[in-house]
């Protein structure tokens, strides 16, 4: 039995290491529970008989990694650091990302706090914030802290780009527990959207998020598939001109360019280093990208006569003389959030499908656009 036992464990940890799951070991053996197979910022594991919530990158260049111990709300409850019970029933979060994983799971109305609320765009979640049933809490990166208190909300989701948010350092000092999520670091769609996992971890429905991205990505990879049918890769132009003439654009490897590549499109810079964004003269953009065949998502910019107001040179690309550029900024919700930034990190399927309806539409014929709309 001994050794039987020794084999099962030692095949285990081989798993572990062939997945290249980084996780905290200190020479534990850990069981994944939930098959994490594209995020690379959390883990699900069982630390012998202990189900861990492993949060591998909190921020930006963050190498820190954080376990939360999750436990039944039945359970005896425990003083021990860093232990959440489980089903949450009164959570904060703090970006508008979070809010569609958290309807798909049912559970708005366990919301009870968002900052600046006011461009939340699912109608769901702002039926509540209308009903006073979700309070405002201040603004990114400046909770306020007092009204957090009154709350006394059992988990607070935060976010942070580049170090810990001082209000959260504050809540937590307070006995306020705190998780940070990272998925907007992730570096393609699929591990963005897989982060409904760590939702479904807090709510305790861990199978309905399995299921629920199951869905995702079997539609995505689908969509993926249909998009090789075509013999035709359009070349791609995206970003616009931010400030003093410096062109920004996604960079070879970022999840942006990873869409294009799976709408088997040529992406101009897709043979470019790094996972966030470029910034480049005009005048290699220019030269690059004047003949593109398509420009999607050109910055912040919502009509060709904005484009023109900016710069006069965009009319000399060929995308904008033959009415080809598409924005997801001109679908907003009621209070005028666009649509896009907080419903497609969790729906990349959908994102993908309005990719290859843009450039090769006889592929999805009965498709309707669920993002981007051509620019007027």
């Amino acid at each position: 039995m001994r050794n039987s036992k020794t084999i099962f464990f030692l095949s285990i940890l081989s798993i572990l290491i062939s997945c290249k799951k980084e996780v905290v070991q200190d020479d534990k053996k850990l069981e994944p529970i939930s098959k994490i197979k594209y995020a690379k910022g959390f883990d699900i594991v069982n630390d012998n008989g202990i189900k861990k919530l492993i949060i591998k990158a909190r921020y930006q260049n963050s190498d820190e990694a954080f376990e939360y111990i999750i436990k039944n709300k039945t359970a005896i409850k425990s003083n021990i650091k860093n232990t959440v019970f489980t089903p949450v029933q009164k959570i904060v979060v703090t970006s508008t990302t979070h809010i569609p994983m958290v309807e798909l799971l049912n559970e708005e109305t366990s919301i009870i706090g968002f900052p600046y609320a006011k461009y939340v765009s699912s109608e769901k979640t702002r039926l509540l914030i209308n009903a006073n049933k979700i309070a405002e809490i201040g603004k990114e990166g400046a909770l306020n802290t007092e009204i957090l208190l009154d709350l006394q909300p059992e988990l607070i989701v935060g976010y942070s780009v580049s170090k810990a948010d001082k209000s959260l350092t504050t809540l937590e000092k307070a006995g306020i527990n705190v998780i940070y999520n990272g998925d907007w670091l992730e570096e393609t769609p699929l591990g963005r959207a897989e982060w409904i996992k760590f939702f479904g971890v807090l709510f305790d429905k861990e199978k309905q998020a399995d299921s629920i991205f199951k869905v995702i990505e079997t539609n995505y990879l689908e969509a993926k598939n249909i998009a090789l049918e075509s013999t035709k890769k359009p070349t791609i132009l995206s970003g616009a001109i931010m400030s003093k003439d410096i062109w920004n654009l996604p960079a070879g490897e970022s999840f942006v360019a990873q869409f294009l590549k799976d709408a088997n499109l040529t992406y101009l810079w897709q043979e470019s280093e790094g996972k966030g964004s470029l910034s480049l003269s005009f005048e290699s953009v220019f030269d690059k990208a004047r003949n593109a065949d398509f420009w999607i998502a050109p910055g912040y910019f919502s009509s060709k006569e904005q484009l023109l107001n900016s710069n006069k040179i965009y009319a000399e690309f060929d995308a904008f003389k033959n009415d080809n550029i598409y924005t997801p900024t001109l679908k907003k919700g009621k209070t005028g959030g666009v649509i896009y930034y907080e419903l497609a990190p969790t729906r990349p399927d959908l994102v993908l499908k309005d990719m290859i309806k843009i450039t090769n539409p006889d592929l999805l014929p009965d498709y309707k656009f669920t993002f981007f709309e051509k620019m007027q």
